[in-house]
């Protein structure tokens, strides 16, 4: 409660002190200025609906039926400026806003659709080719046009970008082989914070409140600390225009393969210089299927969640207040089977079990195995004007409770864990100085997580404190671009003795006392962790078609409390988890370097990278010193922390071909590729069994063709694509103790169609798409998917071990427009 109240009263003085220099902002900037003009087409035909944007301040118009366009109430400062509108090709200017200027925007027909601008990683935002760093946008079509139950499984889809999962529902993004603790995911520029370290716990995000994301394929340590060594997913809410009406939707959506239903509505509002949203999301799916297991027993689930956000926008800059809240029952398997048939079986009593019946397996009811996930989040961003630069701050709250529930005789959760988290980002970010920006500050974040109840302790009360300084710059010339800087970081992690007695058959923890005579889980624990973290980077624009990138990142990260301290049994994994004390922080060199070629008609980009690791942090299997199984509690495999020198290696490579004269025709393809070695530690030498890490994705390839078309027949937006997905058997497997297997390779072939459907005077009645993955309905295993390792029976001469990926799997979804 201590925690709750300071992070109260912490966002409150936050709050206070943002009115107050807004205030104090307001007073010296009685000058503000307007940005006006029009929008058309190259013929000089006006662009209703087209939207302007200066991602720097949040701040944004549509363009009205004569194309013209007008924000108010602008600071003085320089500032990237972009004009879109669909089926256009997105123009930036660069502009020093020192009066009242009005700027004319001339728009060409695209056949691509781009992001131009960026703002992940960087001081302030900047245009996607002259950002040194390897970072990918990911556009509103592709989230829009993807099939899936989660936004991780659609971030996947881009090059070097994967997902550890558990089912289709729970997801873990890794980047260029890394996950787990080192990826750091923001909504908002809130660093989400949810339990990451466990393999079943995904991103508490509502795939429907995201309209676009940002990806850092790279140690990003300079910018977002510890965590972020091998890169960030950067989620973004949706831009509020102003309008004289609000505006809403109401979507639907059914999927055959799980028979999952949703339901979203989203509202929104822009009036002035005040804005707000609304999302919020209802879904259930039953037990996901395919067609070596049937239905898979309890992979269902049921999620619910609301999202609100409002922003006050003046000539002193933006504040917006965000709170979300979401909950979400999800059922894990525990893999059992049927030895004679293979069916899945159902417990009936903590000890015994039959097969689960076909009307189980399509209920939408939980079973009593099951978490209970609950995440709420309040936050505020704030930029204010200070001289010629900025300030900037963010500062969340955030609190995550998680339950087990194995038990089928008893209501009460195995392992019931609270995480309240404070999270704090306060930059100064200059104004230009000749060639140079310069930004400085500090973030971090201030943690307590508490056990709440249960009888299974996996890990220990803990308090962590993060806190990291840092210094960034960039030059920026006329063809090129180079960015650098250098942070510190200081993790201190502090945890208490855990004693616990057994009582009626029940273990409970116990203090003072008490503790006489009892059993200690956990030693007392307090360590601090340090380390120096940098990057430098370079943008070269060869010419208008051709830019070259190379960036150099040194990354940090300290090792998590389960790393460090975890004895227990983790239900959702089915593992006993060791912790080890004497892992030492991960440090990583990476060397990035791409090329891009960029016409009308043909786009290319290739990317590679080389990354070196001290002390990577990995889970190994462990086993006896007569083989086998090392177990502690039966049923269980036994894992432990073990650290290794690693290197990885790999790339990406891009080709998107517009045949001429076929501009509504794409054809995109993708490689992606990553090698990964364990090199080893000192005084230990590697055996053929371990000379790989786990968790290295497989070659994989991707190719598109897909037909847009702004009009066809009387529907607007149409998109119809056809897409193969080529995934290499992975033959590099970490094999010591049988901890990972070989995959065999496998291809997957979907199907996309939507459209607008207009009424009889032009206006948008409803979205219509129809979305199927996996057409053939073929039998896979993802090297990264968990379940795969669930086998009871490993030695079963018929084969098909573990459980396979979902099947055939068709999605319908309506979205219907409305004012308000």
């Amino acid at each position: 409660m201590k925690l709750f109240y300071r992070a109260h009263v912490a966002i409150a003085m936050a709050i206070v002190l943002n009115i107050l220099s807004n205030n104090v902002a307001a007073q010296k900037s009685a000058n503000s200025h307007a940005l006006s003009g029009i929008v058309s087409d190259l013929t000089g035909n006006p662009l209703p609906g087209a939207s302007v944007y200066i991602p720097d301040l949040r701040r944004g118009s549509v363009a009205g039926d004569d194309g013209k366009y007008l924000i108010t109430d602008l600071p003085e400062g320089n500032y990237y400026v972009e004009a879109s509108f669909s089926g256009y090709k997105t123009k930036v200017v660069s502009l020093q806003l020192n009066k009242s200027l009005q700027v004319n925007f001339r728009l060409e027909v695209s056949v691509t659709e781009e992001k131009e601008i960026v703002i992940t990683g960087l001081s302030q935002a900047t245009t996607l080719k002259r950002n040194p760093l390897p970072i990918v946008s990911v556009p509103r079509q592709l989230l829009q046009q993807s099939l899936s139950t989660n936004i991780i499984n659609v971030i996947a889809n881009v090059p070097g970008v994967s997902a550890v999962t558990t089912g289709p529902n729970v997801a873990k993004p890794f980047i260029r082989g890394l996950g787990f603790n080192r990826v750091v995911t923001l909504f908002d520029g809130i660093r989400l914070e949810g339990q990451q370290w466990g393999d079943e716990h995904g991103v508490e995000i509502d795939e429907n409140t995201v309209d676009r994301a940002e990806v850092i394929k790279g140690p990003s340590s300079l910018l977002y600390g510890s965590d972020a060594l091998a890169g960030i997913v950067n989620l973004f809410p949706e831009r509020i225009m102003p309008s004289e009406n609000g505006r809403g939707a109401v979507s639907v959506e059914y999927q055959t393969n799980n028979n999952l239903m949703e339901g979203s509505v989203n509202l929104a509002r822009g009036t002035g210089p005040f804005n707000w949203s609304f999302v919020g999301t209802q879904k259930m799916a039953a037990d996901y299927r395919n067609r070596i297991d049937g239905r898979v027993y309890n992979t269902g689930f049921q999620q619910s969640s609301v999202f609100y956000q409002s922003t006050l926008n003046k000539s002193w800059g933006y504040s917006r207040m965000g709170a979300s809240y979401l909950s979400l029952l999800q059922e894990i398997p525990d893999g059992k089977r049927d030895s004679a048939t293979r069916k899945f079986l159902k417990p009936v009593t903590d000890d015994d079990y039959e097969i689960a019946t076909p009307r189980e397996l399509r209920s939408y009811r939980i079973a009593p195995v099951h978490q209970l996930v609950q995440h709420f989040t309040v936050y505020n961003n704030t930029s204010v004007r200070a001289g010629s630069g900025r300030l900037a701050a963010v500062i969340g709250w955030q609190h995550n409770g998680r339950k087990e529930f194995e038990s089928l005789e008893t209501n009460d959760p195995e392992l019931s864990l609270g995480l309240s988290t404070l999270t704090y980002d306060m930059k100064y970010l200059s104004g230009k100085i000749g060639n140079l920006h310069i930004t400085g500050g500090v973030n971090g974040l201030l943690q307590h997580n508490k056990i709440t109840g249960g009888s299974e302790f996996l890990i220990p009360e803990y308090r962590q404190f993060d806190v990291g300084p840092l210094l960034f710059g960039r030059i920026s010339l006329d063809k090129v671009e180079i960015d650098g800087g250098i942070r510190f970081d200081s993790r201190h992690i502090r945890s208490d003795a855990l004693y616990v007695r057994e009582s009626g058959g029940e273990t409970t923890p116990v203090t003072g006392a008490d503790t006489v005579g009892a059993e200690r889980i956990f030693a007392p624990f307090n360590h601090t962790f340090g380390g120096l973290s940098g990057s430098v980077g370079l943008s070269y624009r060869l010419s208008e078609k051709w830019n070259l990138k190379f960036n150099m990142a040194r990354g940090f990260r300290a090792p998590n409390i389960t790393e460090l301290t975890a004895n227990g049994i983790h239900a959702g994994s089915r593992m006993y988890q060791l912790g080890n004390e004497a892992l030492k922080p991960e440090f990583s060199f990476q060397q990035d370097v791409g090329v891009t070629y960029n016409s009308k008609h043909l786009t290319i980009t290739s990317e590679f990278f080389n990354n070196h690791i001290q002390n990577y942090i990995f889970n190994s299997r462990v086993f006896a010193s007569s083989g086998g199984d090392s177990v502690i509690v039966p049923g269980y495999e036994t894992f432990k922390y073990i650290a290794a020198r690693a290197h990885l290696w790999g790339g990406e490579f891009l080709i998107d071909v517009h045949p001429h004269p076929l501009d509504w025709l794409h054809f995109e393809n993708s490689l992606s590729f990553i090698f990964a070695r364990n090199t080893g530690s000192a005084g230990h030498i590697i055996s053929s069994d371990e000379k790989y890490l786990p968790f290295i994705p497989p070659v994989q390839g991707r190719s598109e063709l897909r037909a847009n078309f702004a009009e066809w027949h009387g529907l607007k937006n149409v998109f119809i694509k056809l897409q193969m997905e080529v995934f290499a058997a992975q033959n590099r497997y970490y094999a010591l103790n049988e901890t990972e297997s070989r995959t065999p390779g496998y291809q997957l072939v979907n199907f996309g169609s939507g459209a607008d459907i207009m009424g009889k005077k032009g206006k948008k009645l409803f979205h219509l798409s129809v979305l199927c993955n996996n057409i053939l309905n073929t039998a896979y295993q993802s090297h990264l998917s968990r379940l795969k390792y669930f086998e009871e029976y490993p030695h079963d001469p018929r084969g098909h071990h573990g459980i396979y990926g979902v099947g055939r799997n068709v999605s319908i979804k309506i979205s219907v427009p409305f004012d308000i």
